[in-house]
């Protein structure tokens, strides 16, 4: 379904301040997996994410997508079957727009056609039906401006706005970090239903160890640009917070105090 094969990028090369970002990345996703990124700051996960989006283009290697190669396609052309959702509630929605107005131009994305800001009734109803799912209240909300809504309430709507166009690959940049434990249950959760539903492939980036091994099917580990642990569903059972740490440790011959590995393990 999607194939990097031998991705390299490097950040300013051949100047003082050169950052290799990601070093020869081969990963293959069948439709459905549910693949979580861990790693230190500086690894590679978010530069890979955006490598996927077509926010960026790799120094060399390629995406593969469903047989073709879309290494070259911009973000825009790749809008239609690719979602994503980044880590700050305030990125993803145009906060001056109301809520109805969002899932709108949600639902448009990647075809070409302008936002009618004038909702038609049908539009409204389903928008409604869909928000009623959250249990958040939002669905009488829907001429409300975006920017009057929570953290959490916003990062559903996101969430929400990322799947609307029938999208084939998710990606979720650290996605919960923002919001407090409670509610960041509550969006994984969703998450996890609508994954389900759509049979969505993801790519989720977490600093948390233990929402890592307990979502998705399948969890790598990256450190300075490289892929240094792949762990399928049935290992990451037996796996604990500690094991991952430890493995990390004497793959790159380090420390468990080495500040370059200390990962969130809420």
């Amino acid at each position: 379904m999607l194939r990097l094969k031998n991705i390299f990028k490097t950040y300013y090369p051949g100047e003082p301040n050169q950052q290799k970002a990601l070093a020869g990345i081969n990963l293959d996703l069948k439709q459905g997996d549910f693949l979580t990124i861990i790693g230190s700051n500086g690894a590679g996960k978010s530069t890979l994410l955006n490598i996927i989006a077509g926010d960026i283009e790799p120094d060399s290697g390629s995406v593969i997508f469903h047989g073709k190669d879309i290494t070259r396609r911009p973000a825009h052309r790749r809008a239609g079957f690719i979602g994503r959702v980044f880590q700050d509630p305030l990125a993803g929605t145009a906060a001056e727009m109301s809520v109805a107005e969002n899932l709108a131009l949600a639902k448009v994305r990647g075809q070409k056609r302008r936002l009618n800001r004038a909702i038609k009734k049908e539009s409204r109803t389903e928008f409604a039906g869909i928000l009623k799912t959250l249990g958040l209240g939002l669905e009488n909300r829907l001429d409300e401006s975006v920017g009057l809504l929570s953290g959490g309430q916003r990062q559903a709507l996101t969430l929400l706005m990322a799947v609307l166009g029938s999208p084939q690959i998710l990606l979720l940049d650290e996605y919960i970090a923002a919001l407090d434990p409670s509610t960041a249950e509550q969006i994984i959760s969703l998450t996890g239903k609508i994954v389900s539903q759509k049979g969505l492939t993801v790519f989720m980036v977490t600093h948390d160890l233990r929402q890592a091994l307990k979502t998705g099917t399948r969890t790598i580990m990256m450190d300075r640009g490289e892929i240094i642990l792949d762990i399928e569903a049935e290992k990451r059972k037996t796996l604990t917070v500690a094991d991952l740490l430890e493995r990390f440790a004497r793959l790159r011959g380090r420390e468990l105090t080495d500040d370059r590995i200390l990962l969130q393990a809420r």
